[in-house]
C-alpha cells in the first residue's frame, strides 16, 4: 500500500484543485477512491477539506483502518446527527463522485447535510488518478512482470483438446500462486469482468455486453463473458486476455496462440494489429490527442481491409482502441472519438487493436504502456509474436 508521503502528495494535489474550483471539500465514499487517498479499502467515508487535515470515518473494520491508513484522524462512522458538526457550516460546496454514487446514498448525505450545494468531482478525481507517480509506475511494472511470467508458461500447459475453461483455470491457478489478487475493478455502470478470458475459434467471436472488442461465450446467460466449455480445435486462433493485479495495481495484456496455423485472413489481421500497435505506441507522447490516435488506428484497420471487424463483432464494435488502467480497468484517458484531450506524461494505457471474425475467431494484441517523451514504455515486457504450438 502507499506510504504517508505518497498519500500526502495526492491529497495536496486534490486540495489545490478543489480550491481552484471553489469547492470547500470532497466527501468520498467509493472504496477505491478512499484507498487511493487513505491507503485502506475498509468500509468508510473520507472527508478531505480544501484546507485542513482529512478525516476517515470507518464502518468496518476500524482496527484494520487504523493499522493501514496514512490518515491521522480516524474515527468510527458517525451518527447522522453528528455530521453537521463534523463538516461544519462553513463548508457549503461539497464535491461528490456522481459517477459511482447511488441515488440512495446521495439522498442520505443530502438529508444529514442540509443546505449544502453538492457538485460532481468525478472527472476531477479521474483526471488526477490518471497520472501515475514514480511509486505507482513501479507497482505496475511489477504487475507486468508477474503477469508476463504466467503468460510465458502457457506453452507448458496448453494442450490440444483442452476446453477453454480448462485453459482459463490453469492460467488463473498459476497467477494466484504468484500472488495475483484477482480483483478486476471497473468504474463503469453495468460492467463486470471475471479476471480475464481464454477463448478460441468461433466461441471467441461471440457478441456480448462487455464494452470491449472480445467477449467470449462464457458459461451461461448469467455469466456471458470469458471462457466456455467449448473444446479448443487445431488451426484456430486462441486468445488469452488477462489482467495482472498485484498490490492493487493492474495491467492488461493479450497474446495469441494456435495449434498448427491460423487461417490466412486471421493471420493478416494479426499482422495488422501489430502494425497498429506499433504506430500508436510511437505516438504515446505528452500532447498527443487521444481521439487522433483512435482515428489513426481506425484508418489503418480500414486500409488493411478489416475495418468492419475492428474492435468487435461487425455492427457491435467497441468505440476505442486504448483505455487507461491503474487501480481500475477503465481509467482515463481513453483513445476514442470525442476524447479530444492531450496525453500527459506517466498516464498508463492498455493499447488493444483487435479484430473479430464471426464463426472463425479473433486476432489481436494488447499491452500496457506508460506515456513518455519518446513514446510508450511497455509495462508488459513479453514478445508479441504469435505462439505456434
Amino acid at each position: 500500500m502507499a506510504d504517508k508521503a505518497e498519500c500526502t502528495r495526492r491529497i495536496a494535489l486534490l486540495q489545490e484543485r478543489l480550491k481552484t474550483g471553489g469547492i470547500d471539500g470532497a466527501l468520498l465514499i467509493y472504496p477505491i477512491d478512499i484507498y487511493y487517498y487513505a491507503a485502506t479499502r475498509q468500509n468508510s467515508a473520507l472527508w478531505i477539506p480544501a484546507d485542513g487535515a482529512p478525516r476517515l470515518m470507518v464502518r468496518k473494520s476500524l482496527s484494520r483502518a487504523e493499522a493501514e491508513s496514512t490518515v491521522e484522524t480516524i474515527t468510527p462512522f458517525p451518527s447522522g446527527k453528528a455530521w453537521p458538526e463534523i463538516i461544519g457550516g462553513q463548508f457549503r460546496r461539497i464535491g461528490l463522485t456522481y459517477d459511482v454514487l447511488p441515488l440512495q446514498q446521495f439522498n442520505f448525505y443530502g438529508k444529514i447535510l442540509p443546505n449544502r450545494e453538492f457538485v460532481d468531482i468525478s472527472a476531477l478525481l479521474r483526471e488526477l488518478r490518471s497520472v501515475k507517480s514514480t511509486w505507482e509506475l513501479e507497482r505496475m511494472r511489477h504487475s507486468g512482470r508477474q503477469l508476463c511470467a504466467v503468460f510465458a508458461e502457457i506453452p507448458e500447459f496448453l494442450r490440444p483438446g483442452m476446453r477453454e475453461i480448462d485453459l482459463s483455470a490453469e492460467f488463473e491457478y498459476r497467477a494466484r500462486k504468484r500472488g495475483w489478487e484477482g480483483y478486476v475493478r471497473m468504474r463503469a455502470f453495468n460492467q463486470e469482468l471475471f479476471q480475464g478470458l481464454a477463448v478460441a475459434g468461433s466461441s471467441a467471436a461471440s457478441p456480448g455486453f462487455f464494452d470491449g472488442a472480445v467477449t467470449g461465450r462464457g458459461l451461461s446467460a448469467a455469466a456471458p463473458h470469458g471462457a466456455s466449455t467449448a473444446t479448443i480445435d487445431d488451426n484456430v486462433p486462441i486468445m488469452v486476455d488477462y489482467t495482472g493485479v498485484f498490490d492493487g495495481y493492474l495491467v492488461d495484456m493479450t497474446r495469441l496462440f494456435v495449434f498448427g496455423a491460423l487461417p490466412p485472413r486471421v493471420q493478416e489481421a494479426f499482422d495488422a494489429a501489430l502494425n497498429i500497435q506499433k504506430e500508436i505506441v510511437s505516438a504515446l507522447v505528452p500532447g498527443a490527442i487521444c481521439s487522433d490516435l483512435f482515428t489513426r488506428a481506425s484508418e489503418m484497420a480500414q486500409a488493411a481491409g478489416f475495418g468492419d471487424h475492428f474492435m468487435g463483432v461487425p455492427g457491435e464494435q467497441a468505440k476505442f482502441v486504448g483505455h487507461g488502467v491503474g487501480l481500475e480497468l477503465d481509467e482515463m484517458p481513453v483513445l476514442a472519438l470525442g476524447f479530444n484531450v492531450p496525453l500527459v506524461e506517466n498516464q498508463t494505457i492498455a493499447i488493444e487493436p483487435k479484430f473479430v471474425f464471426p464463426g472463425v475467431g479473433v486476432a489481436g494484441i494488447e499491452n500496457t504502456f506508460a506515456v513518455g517523451a519518446r513514446g510508450g514504455e511497455k509495462l508488459t515486457p513479453l514478445a508479441d509474436s504469435l505462439v505456434r504450438l
